[in-house]
C-alpha cells in the first residue's frame, strides 16, 4: 500500500519525537545534573542540564512566564499541526493550486516536531520523574506540577575558547550554549527554510 505525503510526514514527525524522547529519558535516568563525558574530544560532549524556559538553556518570567510559554508552545504546535495538514492537500482534488514543494513540508514537520518534543518534557516529566540534582540521578516520581517540568538538555559543543587578547569575547567559549535534539529539529527546520525554500514564503498570502 502507498502511503500519501501526509502520511510519511506523520511517520517522520513521530520518529523525531520518539528518538527526542528516547535521548532525553536515557540523559535524565542515567546521569546526574552536570555530569558529562566526552564523545568527539573535547569540542562534542554529552551535558546533563535542564532549563525551565526556552531552548538553549534560557529562562522566562518564573513560575508564571513558565506557564505562559508552555501554553505558547501548544498553540504554535496546533498552529503549524493545521497548516501543515493544509499543505499537505493543496494541488489534489478540486484544488487547481500547485502542490507544495517537499521540502517546505519537511522543513515544517522538523519545526512542529522539535516543538513537540519540548512540550511533552514541560507538561509531564515534573510528573513521571523525581528531581535531578548534582550527584542525584533521577527516578521515576514526581518533582512538579502539570506543564512545570524542565526540558532536558545534553548535547554541548564548546568548539573553541577565544583568545583573551579578542575584544568583548576573550576568554570566552565560542558556542557554550547547552541543548537537546528537539531544539535541532527546530534550528534546522528553520534554517533550511529560510536558506532553501524562502521562495515560496515570498509567494504565501
Amino acid at each position: 500500500m502507498r502511503l500519501g505525503k501526509g502520511k510519511w510526514l506523520l511517520i517522520l514527525g513521530a520518529v523525531l519525537v520518539v528518538v527526542d524522547q528516547v535521548i532525553k529519558v536515557l540523559v535524565k535516568t542515567h546521569m546526574s545534573i552536570g555530569e558529562h563525558f566526552s564523545v568527539l574530544g573535547d569540542w562534542f560532549q554529552i551535558l546533563f542540564i535542564e532549563n525551565k524556559g526556552m531552548a538553549f538553556g534560557m529562562s522566562f518570567g518564573g513560575v508564571i512566564g513558565k506557564y505562559a510559554l508552555t501554553a505558547f508552545r501548544i498553540i504554535l504546535f496546533v498552529v503549524l499541526t493545521v497548516w501543515i495538514s493544509r499543505l499537505v492537500k493543496r494541488g489534489s482534488g478540486d484544488d487547481k493550486r500547485a502542490p507544495v514543494p517537499t521540502g517546505v513540508l519537511v522543513g515544517l514537520t522538523l519545526i512542529t516536531a522539535g516543538a513537540l518534543g519540548n512540550i511533552i518534557d514541560c507538561l509531564f516529566y515534573g510528573l513521571v520523574f523525581t528531581e535531578s540534582a548534582p550527584g542525584v540521578v533521577a527516578t521515576w516520581g514526581h518533582y512538579a506540577p502539570f506543564m512545570q517540568g524542565k526540558v532536558v538538555d545534553m548535547f554541548y559543543f564548546p568548539l573553541w575558547t577565544w583568545p583573551d587578547w579578542v575584544p568583548l569575547v576573550g576568554g570566552d567559549i565560542f558556542f557554550e550554549p547547552v541543548f537537546n535534539f528537539a531544539d535541532s529539529c527546530v534550528t534546522v527546520g528553520a534554517i533550511y527554510l529560510i536558506l532553501f525554500q524562502w521562495k515560496f514564503f515570498s509567494k504565501e498570502e
